[in-house]
């Protein structure tokens, strides 16, 4: 399985903050924003990474992140010119997924928690073809991409920023694919927000 870092956004809700610098390399405890993704990747085992940034904060991550044989890892980049979201992600990626398995994380999510390690393992390997996301309650669904899901567990719709939310579940930013996704993408158009 590869991943993929989606680290292009403006950070427009962080100015002037973000003005001269990517909000994914901003400083959260001890440690740059995309060190927390990037060791929720390495948790789960993947090593072959890419990074999607903005044209200008490219050679930045380059700098930080070099070709990540430090880690272990091999991270190669790309550009998102503007940010266009998630299956864009997966456009922009489609000559590093190669047909295989792929997790992407937003660069902008932090996960924690005691068995965090396990999850990304356990998620992998949850079906042969399609994918997985995943789910956190909160109360205020309507401000982010809500998921239904039916009595097991499968998702019955996803709709972003809905006025009338169909559940309290939103996605948090981490998605498991197969390589399939990439045709997926190719196929849909961009939603209103």
């Amino acid at each position: 399985m590869k991943g993929i870092i989606l680290a292009g956004g403006l950070g427009t809700r962080l100015y002037s903050l973000t003005y001269s610098v990517s909000k994914h390399l901003l400083p959260i405890y001890n440690k740059p924003m995309i060190y927390y993704p990037l060791t929720t990747l390495m948790l789960a085992g993947i090593r072959q990474i890419l990074v999607i940034t903005s044209p200008d904060a490219q050679a930045y991550y380059q700098t930080l992140l070099r070709d990540g044989s430090q880690w272990g890892l091999i991270i190669d980049y790309a550009i998102q010119s503007q940010p266009r979201g998630i299956s864009d992600a997966f456009l922009l990626g489609e000559f590093f997924i190669d047909q295989e398995p792929v997790t992407l994380i937003l660069g902008d999510n932090l996960f924690y928690g005691e068995g965090l390690a396990r999850i990304p393992t356990k998620a992998q390997h949850l079906e042969s073809q399609g994918g997985s996301i995943f789910a956190y309650n909160v109360q205020d669904s309507e401000h982010y991409c809500v998921v239904e899901l039916s009595d097991s567990g499968d998702i019955i719709s996803l709709e972003e920023k809905p006025t009338q939310p169909k559940s309290p579940y939103v996605v948090p930013g981490l998605y498991f694919y197969y390589p399939q996704v990439v045709d997926i993408a190719k196929t849909l158009q961009p939603s209103q927000h």
